[in-house]
């Protein structure tokens, strides 16, 4: 099979959340393979930042993922910078984080606050559904193909253990957890792209999640113990790791896969 085939040369890929954790490496990833990637941030400017980082004509803008009129905006300065957009990563999300005293009252099911709740799911779902209709519908409107895909997590298809999260010494009803709109919000995406996968088959456009398992990022050494002893691989992710999927799922690699959710944790889920 010629490496062509991997090849994203000419290709425009948005990339939401795109200054964050694994937003750079998505883009590293698919400059590599020849696309332009256009990082979309609230924070603009980090966006920018990052696509400095990345180089190879990479590119930032300040996009809310919440806000329809700024993602039409974004896609409007995507064209008109380059022309054209071939393909979507839907990676922005809020991921609360869990380790830290006094933090249970924003994660535990009792005490989560409403807001919380709306926020995450406003971000993690409602963004990627505002990102499919206005950036994944120009793909699908182009007549080109195309892909997405949406970035979903092992904890979409198992439940948290929360005793990855427990601090000794803590009440139980103290005790922090890993909050039910991380689980709600990542099954969602996976639910979303089997129903994207039908609905634009018909443009060409294919539509896949990729599943990855915790990525490791300075994270206290007796959680990344306690998650590696459930992990059949024994570590934490790199950082680096998803980059090659990533090009998969995009490049004509993966020309007769959509619909499918590529699960890349370690080996955690087959515990």
């Amino acid at each position: 099979m010629s490496a062509d085939r991997f090849s994203l040369a000419g290709r425009v890929v948005a990339i939401t959340g795109g200054a964050g954790l694994l937003g750079g490496e998505h883009a590293h990833a698919v400059a590599e393979a020849g696309a332009t990637p256009a990082l979309l941030d609230v924070d603009g400017e980090a966006a920018q930042r990052r696509a400095e980082e990345v180089g190879r004509g990479a590119f930032g803008l300040a996009a809310d993922v919440t806000d329809e009129a700024s993602l039409r905006t974004a896609r409007d300065a995507i064209v008109g910078r380059t022309g054209r957009i071939d393909c979507l990563i839907n990676n922005a999300a809020r991921n609360p984080k869990v380790e830290g005293s006094g933090l249970a009252a924003s994660t535990r099911l009792e005490q989560m606050p409403l807001t919380e709740w709306q926020r995450d799911l406003d971000v993690g779902l409602t963004g990627a559904f505002l990102c499919a209709r206005v950036l994944g519908g120009r793909i699908a409107a182009a007549g080109d193909g195309g892909a997405i895909v949406n970035v979903a997590s092992d904890l979409a298809l198992i439940s948290p253990d929360q005793r990855l999260y427990r601090v000794e010494g803590l009440p139980e009803d103290e005790q922090p957890v890993k909050p039910l709109t991380y689980s709600v919000v990542k099954a969602g995406l996976v639910g979303m792209t089997r129903w994207l996968a039908t609905y634009w088959a018909d443009r060409g456009v294919r539509v896949n999640a990729i599943s990855p398992g915790g990525v490791e990022a300075g994270q206290p050494d007796e959680f990344q113990v306690r998650l590696a002893e459930r992990i059949p691989l024994g570590r934490m992710a790199r950082r680096d790791e998803y980059r090659a999927a990533i090009v998969f799922l995009l490049s004509d690699a993966s020309s007769y896969m959509t619909g499918h959710n590529m699960v890349m944790d370690g080996g955690r889920t087959v515990w």
